[in-house]
């Protein structure tokens, strides 16, 4: 997992896995014991699955958005790297090897 300076995305991506892992016990709960089709906890269940999906969606945006702020381009073909503006990364890199001194 990614070392994240903003501690929001760290609580973000720490609850996706949460959320991932929760969903995947409630799956397999779900497949492995089985579930009435008429039953009450059917419901919660679907309820409680559509609810961990909804978090993980919200989760995965909010990461997303992030990744595109700040990470770098990973192709290097022309369009790719003339497309992007570095004077956001220069001023960063400047600022830093100032505080590295």
């Amino acid at each position: 997992m990614p070392v994240d300076s903003d501690s929001a995305i760290a609580w973000h991506r720490a609850q996706l896995k949460k959320l991932r892992e929760t969903l995947k016990s409630i799956e397999t709960a779900r497949f492995t014991v089985g579930e009435l089709a008429q039953s009450s906890r059917t419901g919660k269940t679907q309820k409680a699955i559509a609810e961990l999906e909804q978090k993980i969606r919200q989760s995965q945006h909010i990461i997303a958005a992030y990744e595109r702020q700040t990470r770098r381009p990973l192709a290097t073909d022309q369009r790719s790297l003339a497309s992007v503006s570095w004077s956001s990364w220069n001023a960063q890199t400047a600022h830093g090897r100032g505080n590295s001194r």
